[in-house]
This record gives C-alpha cells, structure tokens and sequence, in this order.
C-alpha cells in the first residue's frame, strides 16, 4: 500500500476510519463533492467483504455447486452426471487469487482514481481531548465518518480458548478438506458454509439454540431445515452449550439438549454465531461517543453519533450488517457530514438474501413484526409446487410468504425460499417502496416459467385458489 499511502500532512474535510466498502463509499462520495478526504486504513485494504466475506464465500458456494450438480441430475430420467474434488487446495488458492484480484481492482487501483482521497495507514482513535488521532498523530478533520466494520464472535463457554477453532475467515483457508465439521450458529453465516463443506464431502453438523434462519419467518426456517436434512447435513437444536475440549485428533462438544447432555465430535469446529462491533481500539469514550448494548456505535436516522460532527456507517453500528447496506449508510453519512444532514436511513425496503440452495429471500416485515407494528395482519403462503418453473426443474423445494396489512390490502412483507430467489427478491423490494397492494401484484404482467411469476401467484393466492388457474391465467 505504500504507493497510495500519504503522509497525512494538512487538513481534511472528511475523514473517514475503515478502508472497507463503508469507508471507501464515504471517502468516494465525499470526493466526487469536492471534499479534502483522509481514509484511514489499518490492515489489509477492503474490508470484510472482499477479503473475507461475500467475495470468498460466494465463489466457494458457486464452486460446490458443481459438486452438487450429479445429485440434482438424479431427478431427470436418462441423466447421469459426476463430479468429484481432485485437489482442494487448489480449489481454496484460486478464490484467494481472485479474492487477490478484485481487492486490487475494486480497492487499491480505486484510490487512484480520486486525488481528493488521502489514503493513511495506521491505528485511528480519540485523544484524550477528543480529537481524532492515527498512530498517535492528530488529524485535523472538520467532520469524521466511523466506519471500522465488525468481526467474528467468540462464543464464551469453557474450553473454547484450548481448542483449535475456526470463524469465517480461517475455515475457507483450509487447504485440507475435514471429513467431518460441527458448524455453531444456523444464522447465514452457518447455513452458508455448512452447505459448502456439506457438499464438498465433509460430514456437517449444525448445531444451533434457536433453529436455521431464526429471524426470519418460521415456514422458512422449517423448509430449509428440511432440504439441508434431504442433503445429509444433520441440524441440531439445543438448549444450550456446555463445554469444548480437544479429544485426540477432533473437537468434542457438550451439548443440553432435553434435560440431558450430549457430546458431539468432528475434525474441525467452526464458530457462525455473530458479529462483533469493531468499537475497541477507537477510545470513544474519550469523544463522548455513545455505543448501545451489542457495542455498536449509536446513530440516529442522519447517522449521526452522540459527538456532534461525527458520523458512522456499516457493520461498525451493528445494524443490517450487509455490505450494500454499509456502502448506502456511509454515504448518507458522507452527504450529511457535508451538506448539512438532510438525508434520513431508509431500510423499510431493504433485500436480504441467505445465499444457500435452496436461497433464503427476504424484504420488509415479518408476520410477527407486522403484527406487532399494529396492522391486522394477512398471508399467503405459496408452495413451490404451485409454481411452473419449480415443477420444470424438478425442483420444487421452497415457498413464498407474502405479509400485507388486511384493511388496505398494501404488500408489508414478501420471503422467498427457491433455488433462485435471490434474483426474485428485488421485484418484491420495488413493489413495497412503491406501495403496492397484493392486487396490484398480482395484476401485474409476468414472464412465464420464471420463480419471479411466484410472485404474481402468491398474490393472487390470498384472494383466489391457484390451482383453479390454468397456465399464465391472470
């Protein structure tokens, strides 16, 4: 980096701490009006997502995808297909390469492009007077974006700091398939990356205290409990966790589980149960700088912090902690620092998507939110046996759930569980911002043979029995 490094003499506009997406969609934003911007980095450039995040797990889930393709072929009569893994490190060294390559591109060629954007490397935090300093130096800012993201939870129970263990980022350095992983946690996280070393052969275990997807709604929770079990990957809900400890070459771990304790055991462990504010390091309290319980800096609609003049974005305010959302949030911050706060955070529309198979898709309110928000509450609920593309693939695990308010019939909620929801779940997310009722979704004109037209049928479905419909009857 230190052919994009400055020595961070002079005065800034805008500085911004965190060189990941929420930082350099600040850092960026802030430039393009004109701003002096200090980006502040300390690590490796580009933050969770390209490094350790979406980047190297989607290319691994696409990768076993492949693995999975013979067991999908089954369900076609006259088909056989196969594949097996020849060299998983191989596998493992090229999403690092192309991991490499778009850090490069995305991050480090990025900064080239913006004069504006002073690139500083160092440990950032508050004073002892507040004021802002990296490695010890102080940076004259007159505004400052927090945006230092978050990292993996260590879960506080007896053994964990003797045993060898794994979070997201160390499990998918592994150069030697497991034959046998427990995954902590049924969060996306968990579910994601149970489902890769599932189908890389690996013997998987999910244990969890609350279920697969516990946000989201129950009848999804349930369907991809379902699939993961049809795939050999066993799903263990507990009461709670006892103990780890290393028991010759594998990892036992106690479980409770109805009144009684059980030890499960497998090669590797690896931790999905949550992310953690990287809030540390920063001396907030010395800025007066205000966190909630989870330690996430607290921000209001402008994201704003309680420090007059200092903003945060991202995984770093512990909310919607998706990339897109960090990336959105810091340039609101950005904006606002600038020109005066006048852009208000918006997640009433905010996609959401779990990237398993089948895909977890989700906008707008839960059932149970929307009930507890007041509205009297409506549902559908639409198998994917009713949907045609879902019958042509063969494929027909999932449903769609749609949430609306009864009395006006507005579209509240909308979740997909589908080999190919995540490209369904936008449609949904535009029919909410616009405020769409389920008539005026379901009147809408689809293409036929897509997992989208489920959309249009589930809509229809609280008013109407589908099975009534022939082919694209509307």
């Amino acid at each position: 980096m230190s052919d994009v490094c400055s020595n961070g003499n002079g005065t800034y506009d805008l500085a911004v701490v965190g060189a990941g997406s929420a930082g350099f969609s600040a850092a960026i934003t802030a430039a393009e009006d004109g701003a002096r911007v200090a980006l502040i980095g300390h690590g490796v450039i580009g933050g969770t997502c390209v490094n350790v995040g979406c980047l190297p797990s989607k290319a691994m889930i696409r990768a076993m995808e492949v693995m999975h393709a013979p067991r999908a072929a089954r369900r076609f009569d006259g088909i056989e297909a196969e594949a097996r893994i020849t060299d998983w490190a191989a596998v493992v060294r090229q999403k690092q390469a192309l991991v490499d390559d778009l850090r490069a591109a995305k991050y480090i060629d990025v900064l080239r492009r913006h004069n504006g954007i002073a690139y500083l490397e160092g440990a950032a935090s508050f004073g002892e007077d507040g004021v802002l300093t990296v490695d010890c130096a102080p940076i004259s800012a007159g505004k400052i974006v927090l945006a230092t993201g978050s990292r993996p939870y260590v879960l506080d129970i007896p053994g964990m700091t003797d045993v060898r263990h794994h979070d997201s980022t160390s499990i998918l350095e592994l150069e030697r398939l497991p034959g046998s992983l427990i995954v902590m946690g049924g969060g996306y996280i968990g579910v994601e990356l149970a489902q890769v070393f599932a189908r890389a052969g690996a013997r998987v275990t999910i244990v969890t205290r609350r279920g697969l997807l516990p946000e989201a709604e129950p009848e999804i929770g349930a369907a991809l409990t379902q699939a993961f079990e049809d795939e050999g990957i066993a799903v263990r809900t507990v009461t709670s966790y006892k103990r780890v400890a290393q028991a010759g070459g594998e990892i036992a771990l106690t479980v409770q589980t109805d009144g009684r304790a059980e030890t499960l055991r497998a090669e590797e462990l690896l931790l999905a149960t949550g992310r953690v504010p990287n809030t540390e390091s920063l001396a907030l309290t010395r800025a007066g700088i205000e966190t909630n319980g989870r330690g996430g800096i607290r921000v209001d609609d402008r994201m704003r912090t309680s420090r007059a003049g200092v903003y945060a974005a991202g995984d770093v305010t512990g909310r919607d902690q998706f990339v897109y959302m960090a990336a959105y949030g810091a340039r609101l911050a950005a904006k606002n620092a600038l020109n005066g706060d006048s852009l208000v955070y918006d997640n009433s529309a905010m996609p959401a998507v779990v990237f398993s198979d089948p895909q977890a898709a989700s906008v707008g309110l839960t059932e149970a939110a929307a009930g507890a928000a007041g509205h009297d509450v409506r549902t559908s609920v639409l198998p994917l046996d009713a949907v045609p593309r879902a019958l042509a693939a063969r494929d027909t695990r999932g449903l769609i759930k749609l949430v609306a308010d009864g009395p006006s019939k507005r579209l509240l909620g909308a979740h997909i569980l589908a080999p190919e929801g995540a490209d369904s779940i936008q449609t949904a997310a535009m029919a909410l911002r616009a405020g769409l009722t389920y008539e005026d979704l379901g009147a809408m004109i689809f293409p036929y043979l897509t997992t989208v037209e489920g959309l249009k049928l589930a809509a229809q479905t609280f008013e109407k029995d589908v099975a009534a419909l022939s082919c694209c009857a509307g």
